[in-house]
C-alpha cells in the first residue's frame, strides 16, 4: 500500500464518517432525553410516551435534506403498562411505505397483538438483538425493511436504559438509496473503484457498478478483518487501515462500524 493511497482513502474514510456521525450525535440525544424523562415515570404509559416521541423526532423528519425516513421508540415488552408490545415510530413525508393521504409526518401502522397473524416479534430483529446483547449503539442493514420502510435500509438503533435495565430502543431509519446520493460523490473523488461496506461486509455503497447494494463483497481477508466488529455488534472498531492479499486496502470510517474499501 502507498503512503499516497493510505492517505486519500483515510480522507474519503473520513469523509463518509461525517455523513452518518450527525445521525449517530441525533439519536445519542434522543437517547439521552429520553432516559430523563423515562427515570421520572414511576409507570410509563403509551398514551403519555408517544407525543413526547412524536414531538422528539418530528423536527428533524420534517427538515430538509435531512438522511432520516423514520425514527422513534421501541419499548421492551411488558416495559409499558398500556401497551405490552409498542412501537412509537414515526415516518417522514419521504418515506414511500404505505403512504398517507396528504402526505407529511405520520405514525407507523404496527400489529402490536402477538395473536395477530401479521404480528411480528420485533426482539429477533437485528436492530433489537444487538444492542440488547452489546449494550451499545448498532447500524443494521443495508437490509429490505419489511416493517417499516420495503425498500433496502440502513438502521441505527441504541438501548435506552433506565435503573440499568434496557426499557427499549431509540433508533432511525435512513433508505440507502438516499446514502447513495450523498456517498457516491465522495466515493468518485478516488481514482481507484470504491466501495463501503458494513461490519458483515454487505456492500452500502459503490462506485463499481457491479458492486450491488446489499450484496456481499467477497474480498479474500475481508471478512476475517472485519469479525472483531461483527462480533461485537459494531461496538469494537478497526483502528487501522490495512491491504488484503489481494491488494486491496480497507480503511474504517470511523466509529461508524462501516469501512471503505479501495480496490
Amino acid at each position: 500500500m502507498t503512503q499516497a493511497l493510505a492517505t486519500g482513502a483515510d480522507a474519503i474514510a473520513l469523509r463518509v464518517a461525517a455523513v452518518i456521525d450527525p445521525v449517530f450525535a441525533l439519536i445519542d440525544g434522543w437517547q439521552q432525553e429520553l432516559e430523563r424523562l423515562l427515570a421520572d415515570d414511576p409507570e410509563p404509559r403509551a398514551a403519555d410516551l408517544d407525543p413526547a416521541i412524536a414531538s422528539t423526532v418530528a423536527a428533524e423528519l420534517d427538515r430538509a435534506g435531512t438522511l432520516i425516513t423514520g425514527a422513534g421508540f421501541v419499548a421492551a415488552p411488558g416495559y409499558l403498562a398500556d401497551a405490552p408490545w409498542h412501537l412509537a415510530w414515526w415516518l417522514s413525508d419521504a418515506n414511500t411505505f404505505r403512504p398517507a393521504p396528504g402526505g407529511g409526518i405520520r405514525r407507523l401502522e404496527a400489529v402490536s397483538d402477538p395473536d395477530s397473524e401479521a404480528f411480528r416479534d420485533y426482539t429477533t430483529l437485528e436492530w433489537w438483538r444487538v444492542p440488547e446483547r452489546t449494550g451499545t449503539r448498532h447500524l443494521t442493514g443495508p437490509y429490505v425493511d419489511y416493517l417499516c420502510t420495503d425498500d433496502y435500509t440502513v438502521t441505527v438503533t441504541t438501548p435506552v436504559t433506565v435503573g440499568g435495565e434496557m426499557v427499549g430502543l431509540v433508533g432511525a431509519d435512513m433508505y440507502v438509496a438516499r446514502l447513495e446520493q450523498v456517498l457516491l460523490p465522495v466515493l468518485r473523488e478516488a481514482t481507484q473503484p470504491c466501495t463501503v461496506v458494513n461490519a458483515s461486509g454487505r456492500i452500502v455503497a459503490s462506485t463499481d457498478a457491479h458492486r450491488a447494494t446489499g450484496a456481499l463483497l467477497r474480498l479474500e481477508g475481508l471478512a476475517e478483518m472485519l469479525a472483531p466488529v461483527r462480533a461485537s455488534g459494531g461496538a469494537v472498531a478497526p483502528t487501522d487501515a490495512a491491504t488484503l492479499p489481494g491488494g486491496a486496502t480497507v480503511v474504517p470510517c470511523g466509529d461508524t462500524s462501516l469501512a471503505l474499501v479501495v480496490e
